[in-house]
């Protein structure tokens, strides 16, 4: 991706590498094993499901951690 076209910053700076690790385990979690790099040959459905299972995995993790509160 070109510099200046990333439009989704991180809010909290130290999570960068917690929430690539979160991206690198979801992928493999629905086979994409290798999505590192360049990812122009990855279609937009796979992209889109580990976005999604990643949203999925942190609602899951929020609510888990208010049902223990």
């Amino acid at each position: 991706m070109a510099s200046g076209q990333r439009s989704n910053t991180i809010v909290v700076p130290q999570a960068r590498q917690a929430m690539d690790q979160l991206k690198y385990e979801t992928a493999s979690e629905i086979g994409l094993t290798n999505y590192q790099g360049y990812l122009g040959d990855v279609p937009s459905r796979l992209n889109g499901a580990v976005g999604g299972n990643m949203v999925r995995k942190m609602i899951q993790a929020y609510q888990q951690s208010k049902a223990g509160q």
